[in-house]
Protein backbone atom coordinates (compact mmCIF):
# COMPACT_ATOMS: atom_id res chain seq x y z
CA UNK A 1 0.00 0.00 0.00
CA UNK A 2 1.32 3.44 -0.95
CA UNK A 3 1.51 6.04 1.81
CA UNK A 4 2.41 9.69 2.24
CA UNK A 5 4.17 11.55 5.04
CA UNK A 6 2.91 15.13 5.15
CA UNK A 7 4.84 17.40 7.48
CA UNK A 8 8.18 15.69 7.07
CA UNK A 9 10.30 18.44 8.60
CA UNK A 10 9.56 17.80 12.28
CA UNK A 11 10.59 15.09 14.69
CA UNK A 12 7.39 13.08 14.24
CA UNK A 13 7.72 13.26 10.46
CA UNK A 14 11.27 11.92 10.71
CA UNK A 15 10.15 9.10 13.01
CA UNK A 16 7.37 8.15 10.59
CA UNK A 17 9.84 7.90 7.72
CA UNK A 18 12.22 5.80 9.82
CA UNK A 19 9.46 3.29 10.60
CA UNK A 20 7.87 3.24 7.15
CA UNK A 21 11.10 2.81 5.18
CA UNK A 22 11.35 -0.79 6.44
CA UNK A 23 7.63 -1.52 6.80
CA UNK A 24 6.63 -4.87 5.26
CA UNK A 25 3.41 -3.60 3.63
CA UNK A 26 3.58 0.19 3.35
CA UNK A 27 5.65 1.97 0.69
CA UNK A 28 6.43 5.67 0.98
CA UNK A 29 5.53 7.22 -2.36
CA UNK A 30 5.12 10.86 -1.34
CA UNK A 31 6.89 13.06 1.21
CA UNK A 32 5.95 16.69 1.65
CA UNK A 33 6.25 19.81 3.75
CA UNK A 34 5.10 23.39 3.29
CA UNK A 35 7.93 24.40 0.96
CA UNK A 36 9.34 21.37 -0.88
CA UNK A 37 12.40 21.81 -3.11
CA UNK A 38 14.70 19.63 -1.03
CA UNK A 39 15.80 16.00 -0.83
CA UNK A 40 14.68 14.08 2.23
CA UNK A 41 18.28 13.16 3.04
CA UNK A 42 19.17 16.88 3.02
CA UNK A 43 16.18 17.68 5.21
CA UNK A 44 17.23 14.90 7.61
CA UNK A 45 20.95 14.10 7.15
CA UNK A 46 20.53 10.92 9.25
CA UNK A 47 18.61 9.45 6.31
CA UNK A 48 21.50 9.66 3.83
CA UNK A 49 21.88 6.29 2.03
CA UNK A 50 18.62 5.16 3.68
CA UNK A 51 16.01 6.83 1.47
CA UNK A 52 16.47 9.09 -1.54
CA UNK A 53 13.27 11.00 -2.36
CA UNK A 54 12.26 14.53 -3.16
CA UNK A 55 10.30 16.42 -0.53
CA UNK A 56 7.38 18.00 -2.36
CA UNK A 57 5.42 21.13 -1.60
CA UNK A 58 2.24 19.57 -0.30
CA UNK A 59 -0.69 19.24 -2.69
CA UNK A 60 -3.79 17.16 -1.95
CA UNK A 61 -4.36 16.11 -5.56
CA UNK A 62 -0.79 14.85 -5.85
CA UNK A 63 -1.24 12.87 -2.65
CA UNK A 64 -4.41 11.27 -4.01
CA UNK A 65 -2.68 10.33 -7.27
CA UNK A 66 0.19 8.62 -5.47
CA UNK A 67 -1.15 7.27 -2.18
CA UNK A 68 -3.89 5.29 -0.50
CA UNK A 69 -3.21 6.65 3.01
CA UNK A 70 -1.58 9.78 4.38
CA UNK A 71 0.03 10.53 7.72
CA UNK A 72 -0.45 14.18 8.68
CA UNK A 73 2.33 15.36 10.98
CA UNK A 74 1.07 18.93 10.86
CA UNK A 75 0.14 21.58 13.45
CA UNK A 76 -3.45 21.88 14.58
CA UNK A 77 -5.64 24.00 12.30
CA UNK A 78 -3.31 23.36 9.36
CA UNK A 79 -4.09 19.66 9.57
CA UNK A 80 -7.90 19.88 9.50
CA UNK A 81 -8.07 21.82 6.25
CA UNK A 82 -5.76 19.36 4.52
CA UNK A 83 -7.46 16.28 5.99
CA UNK A 84 -10.79 17.52 4.64
CA UNK A 85 -9.39 17.65 1.11
CA UNK A 86 -7.80 14.21 1.32
CA UNK A 87 -10.91 12.53 2.68
CA UNK A 88 -12.94 13.99 -0.18
CA UNK A 89 -10.41 12.38 -2.54
CA UNK A 90 -10.85 8.96 -0.85
CA UNK A 91 -7.47 8.96 0.88
CA UNK A 92 -7.36 7.42 4.34
CA UNK A 93 -5.91 9.77 6.97
CA UNK A 94 -4.04 9.29 10.23
CA UNK A 95 -3.84 12.75 11.78
CA UNK A 96 -1.15 13.36 14.41
CA UNK A 97 -2.48 16.81 15.30
CA UNK A 98 -5.21 17.57 17.86
CA UNK A 99 -7.75 18.56 15.21
CA UNK A 100 -10.00 15.49 15.47
CA UNK A 101 -9.22 14.25 19.00
CA UNK A 102 -11.90 16.18 20.85
CA UNK A 103 -15.61 16.76 20.57
CA UNK A 104 -16.39 20.01 18.79
CA UNK A 105 -17.26 22.17 21.79
CA UNK A 106 -14.17 21.13 23.75
CA UNK A 107 -11.91 21.59 20.73
CA UNK A 108 -13.12 25.09 20.02
CA UNK A 109 -12.85 26.05 23.69
CA UNK A 110 -9.21 25.00 23.95
CA UNK A 111 -7.85 25.43 20.40
CA UNK A 112 -9.65 27.42 17.71
CA UNK A 113 -12.71 27.47 15.47
CA UNK A 114 -12.97 24.15 13.64
CA UNK A 115 -12.98 24.21 9.83
CA UNK A 116 -14.11 20.62 9.25
CA UNK A 117 -17.04 20.03 11.59
CA UNK A 118 -18.54 17.47 9.21
CA UNK A 119 -15.71 14.97 9.70
CA UNK A 120 -15.46 15.15 13.49
CA UNK A 121 -18.21 12.51 13.96
CA UNK A 122 -16.39 10.27 11.44
CA UNK A 123 -13.08 10.34 13.27
CA UNK A 124 -11.93 7.61 15.64
CA UNK A 125 -9.62 8.20 18.59
CA UNK A 126 -6.50 6.18 17.85
CA UNK A 127 -5.88 4.36 21.11
CA UNK A 128 -5.90 0.74 19.87
CA UNK A 129 -6.40 -0.87 23.28
CA UNK A 130 -9.86 0.74 23.46
CA UNK A 131 -10.93 1.54 19.88
CA UNK A 132 -9.44 -1.22 17.74
CA UNK A 133 -12.70 -2.29 16.07
CA UNK A 134 -13.67 1.31 15.30
CA UNK A 135 -10.19 2.05 13.91
CA UNK A 136 -10.47 -0.96 11.59
CA UNK A 137 -13.58 0.54 10.00
CA UNK A 138 -12.47 4.16 9.83
CA UNK A 139 -10.98 6.39 7.14
CA UNK A 140 -9.93 9.06 9.68
CA UNK A 141 -8.02 8.31 12.86
CA UNK A 142 -7.16 11.03 15.37
CA UNK A 143 -3.84 9.88 16.75
CA UNK A 144 -3.56 10.68 20.48
CA UNK A 145 -0.73 12.79 21.79
CA UNK A 146 1.93 11.60 24.21
CA UNK A 147 0.48 12.93 27.47
CA UNK A 148 -3.04 11.50 26.95
CA UNK A 149 -1.66 8.17 25.71
CA UNK A 150 0.50 7.56 28.77
CA UNK A 151 -2.12 8.94 31.16
CA UNK A 152 -5.14 7.10 29.76
CA UNK A 153 -3.40 3.74 29.47
CA UNK A 154 -2.47 4.06 33.15
CA UNK A 155 -5.80 5.38 34.43
CA UNK A 156 -8.54 3.65 32.42
CA UNK A 157 -8.19 0.12 33.92
CA UNK A 158 -8.98 1.55 37.37
CA UNK A 159 -11.76 4.05 36.72
CA UNK A 160 -14.55 1.92 38.17
CA UNK A 161 -12.48 1.16 41.28
CA UNK A 162 -11.62 4.73 42.28
CA UNK A 163 -13.75 7.31 44.07
CA UNK A 164 -15.15 9.58 41.43
CA UNK A 165 -15.84 12.34 43.95
CA UNK A 166 -12.13 12.59 44.81
CA UNK A 167 -9.72 14.42 42.48
CA UNK A 168 -7.27 12.46 40.35
CA UNK A 169 -3.78 13.94 40.05
CA UNK A 170 -1.53 13.25 37.07
CA UNK A 171 2.13 14.24 37.29
CA UNK A 172 3.63 13.93 33.79
CA UNK A 173 7.23 14.45 32.73
CA UNK A 174 8.29 14.70 29.09
CA UNK A 175 11.55 14.78 27.21
CA UNK A 176 12.30 18.00 25.37
CA UNK A 177 11.53 16.59 21.92
CA UNK A 178 7.85 16.83 22.88
CA UNK A 179 8.16 20.59 22.47
CA UNK A 180 9.12 20.16 18.81
CA UNK A 181 11.88 21.80 16.82
CA UNK A 182 10.75 25.39 17.17
CA UNK A 183 13.18 27.29 19.37
CA UNK A 184 11.88 29.04 22.47
CA UNK A 185 13.31 30.23 25.76
CA UNK A 186 12.34 27.04 27.59
CA UNK A 187 14.08 24.64 25.21
CA UNK A 188 17.45 26.30 24.96
CA UNK A 189 20.33 24.24 26.30
CA UNK A 190 21.20 26.78 28.99
CA UNK A 191 17.65 26.67 30.35
CA UNK A 192 16.85 22.97 30.32
CA UNK A 193 20.27 21.45 31.01
CA UNK A 194 20.38 20.24 34.67
CA UNK A 195 16.94 21.77 35.13
CA UNK A 196 13.27 20.81 35.14
CA UNK A 197 10.00 22.66 35.62
CA UNK A 198 6.23 22.39 35.47
CA UNK A 199 4.28 24.33 32.86
CA UNK A 200 0.58 25.14 32.41
CA UNK A 201 -0.46 23.34 35.62
CA UNK A 202 -4.22 22.56 35.55
CA UNK A 203 -4.48 24.54 32.28
CA UNK A 204 -2.79 22.29 29.71
CA UNK A 205 -4.94 21.47 26.67
CA UNK A 206 -4.45 17.74 27.17
CA UNK A 207 -6.32 17.81 30.50
CA UNK A 208 -9.79 18.13 28.91
CA UNK A 209 -8.79 15.44 26.38
CA UNK A 210 -8.04 12.99 29.20
CA UNK A 211 -11.29 13.89 31.00
CA UNK A 212 -13.31 13.48 27.81
CA UNK A 213 -11.91 10.04 26.97
CA UNK A 214 -12.50 8.77 30.52
CA UNK A 215 -16.11 9.87 30.15
CA UNK A 216 -16.54 8.33 26.70
CA UNK A 217 -14.76 5.03 27.40
CA UNK A 218 -15.94 4.46 30.98
CA UNK A 219 -19.07 6.63 31.19
CA UNK A 220 -17.60 8.32 34.26
CA UNK A 221 -16.81 11.94 35.00
CA UNK A 222 -13.54 12.36 36.89
CA UNK A 223 -11.93 15.53 38.13
CA UNK A 224 -8.53 15.33 36.43
CA UNK A 225 -5.75 17.57 37.70
CA UNK A 226 -2.96 17.40 35.16
CA UNK A 227 0.49 18.94 35.63
CA UNK A 228 3.10 18.47 32.88
CA UNK A 229 6.84 18.99 33.32
CA UNK A 230 9.81 19.27 30.97
CA UNK A 231 12.87 17.23 31.89
CA UNK A 232 16.40 17.46 30.45
CA UNK A 233 16.29 14.35 28.25
CA UNK A 234 15.72 14.11 24.50
CA UNK A 235 12.91 11.54 24.46
CA UNK A 236 10.77 9.69 26.92
CA UNK A 237 7.75 10.27 29.14
CA UNK A 238 7.05 9.27 32.72
CA UNK A 239 3.55 9.62 34.16
CA UNK A 240 2.48 9.18 37.79
CA UNK A 241 -1.24 8.99 38.56
CA UNK A 242 -2.55 9.45 42.11
CA UNK A 243 -6.15 8.50 43.00
CA UNK A 244 -8.26 7.11 45.85
CA UNK A 245 -9.73 3.60 45.78
CA UNK A 246 -13.28 2.89 46.85
CA UNK A 247 -12.11 -0.29 48.60
CA UNK A 248 -8.62 -0.60 50.07
CA UNK A 249 -8.79 -4.38 49.57
CA UNK A 250 -8.91 -4.05 45.78
CA UNK A 251 -6.29 -6.27 44.10
CA UNK A 252 -4.90 -3.60 41.81
CA UNK A 253 -2.09 -5.72 40.38
CA UNK A 254 -4.50 -8.47 39.33
CA UNK A 255 -6.78 -5.86 37.73
CA UNK A 256 -3.93 -4.43 35.68
CA UNK A 257 -2.63 -7.83 34.60
CA UNK A 258 -6.06 -8.99 33.51
CA UNK A 259 -6.95 -5.75 31.74
CA UNK A 260 -3.92 -5.84 29.44
CA UNK A 261 -3.41 -9.60 29.13
CA UNK A 262 -4.15 -9.50 25.38
CA UNK A 263 -2.49 -6.15 24.59
CA UNK A 264 0.58 -6.43 22.39
CA UNK A 265 2.08 -3.08 23.33
CA UNK A 266 1.33 -2.71 27.03
CA UNK A 267 3.76 -4.37 29.46
CA UNK A 268 2.81 -4.69 33.11
CA UNK A 269 5.86 -4.27 35.34
CA UNK A 270 6.59 -5.46 38.88
CA UNK A 271 8.64 -2.37 39.73
CA UNK A 272 8.23 1.35 39.04
CA UNK A 273 8.87 2.06 35.38
CA UNK A 274 11.60 4.06 33.68
CA UNK A 275 11.81 5.92 30.39
CA UNK A 276 14.89 4.14 29.04
CA UNK A 277 13.12 0.77 28.76
CA UNK A 278 10.48 2.16 26.39
CA UNK A 279 12.62 4.66 24.43
CA UNK A 280 12.70 3.67 20.77
CA UNK A 281 9.63 1.42 21.04
CA UNK A 282 5.85 1.45 20.83
CA UNK A 283 5.51 -0.08 24.31
CA UNK A 284 3.78 1.46 27.27
CA UNK A 285 5.13 0.08 30.55
CA UNK A 286 2.80 0.29 33.57
CA UNK A 287 3.28 -0.36 37.29
CA UNK A 288 0.66 -0.07 40.04
CA UNK A 289 0.82 0.02 43.85
CA UNK A 290 -1.50 0.98 46.68
CA UNK A 291 -1.21 2.07 50.30
CA UNK A 292 -4.55 1.44 51.93
CA UNK A 293 -6.95 3.19 49.57
CA UNK A 294 -4.25 5.44 48.09
CA UNK A 295 -3.56 4.37 44.49
CA UNK A 296 -0.36 5.01 42.53
CA UNK A 297 -0.10 4.15 38.82
CA UNK A 298 3.17 4.67 36.96
CA UNK A 299 3.55 4.56 33.16
CA UNK A 300 6.25 5.29 30.61
CA UNK A 301 6.33 5.67 26.83
CA UNK A 302 8.53 7.11 24.11
CA UNK A 303 6.84 10.45 23.50
CA UNK A 304 7.84 10.54 19.82
CA UNK A 305 6.86 6.93 19.10
CA UNK A 306 4.03 5.54 21.26
CA UNK A 307 3.07 9.16 21.85
CA UNK A 308 3.03 9.97 18.13
CA UNK A 309 4.62 8.19 15.16
CA UNK A 310 4.71 4.47 15.96
CA UNK A 311 1.18 4.62 17.35
CA UNK A 312 0.16 6.32 14.09
CA UNK A 313 1.63 3.45 12.07
CA UNK A 314 -0.06 0.89 14.35
CA UNK A 315 -3.36 2.68 13.69
CA UNK A 316 -2.69 2.62 9.94
CA UNK A 317 -1.98 -1.10 10.16
CA UNK A 318 -5.35 -1.70 11.80
CA UNK A 319 -7.15 0.57 9.29
CA UNK A 320 -5.66 -1.43 6.42
CA UNK A 321 -6.38 -4.90 7.79
CA UNK A 322 -2.79 -5.65 8.80
CA UNK A 323 -1.48 -6.94 12.10
CA UNK A 324 -1.24 -4.10 14.61
CA UNK A 325 2.45 -4.76 15.20
CA UNK A 326 3.55 -4.93 11.56
CA UNK A 327 6.77 -2.92 11.20
CA UNK A 328 6.43 -1.43 14.70
CA UNK A 329 9.65 -0.89 16.73
CA UNK A 330 9.99 -3.11 19.80
CA UNK A 331 13.66 -2.91 20.78
CA UNK A 332 14.53 -0.15 23.26
CA UNK A 333 17.44 2.27 22.99
CA UNK A 334 19.40 0.66 25.85
CA UNK A 335 21.92 1.51 27.18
Amino acid sequence: MNVAVIGASGYTGLELIKILVTHPSFKITYIANSTGEIKVQDLHPSLKNVIDMDVEKVDANDVAKNCDLAFLALPHKTSMSFAKELLALNVKVVDLSADYRLELEAYEEHYCAHEDKENIPNSVYGLPEFYKNEIANSNLVANPGCYPTASLLALLPFVEYIKDDNPVFIDAKSGLSGAGKKLSEINTFCHINENTHAYNPFKHRHMPEIEEKVRLVKNTNLSINFVPHLIPVTRGMLVSVFATLKDENTDVKAILEDFYKDSEFVRVRNNPVDIKSTAGTNYCDIFVEKNGNALFINSSIDNLLRGASSQAVANANIMCGLQEGAGIPKIAYVP
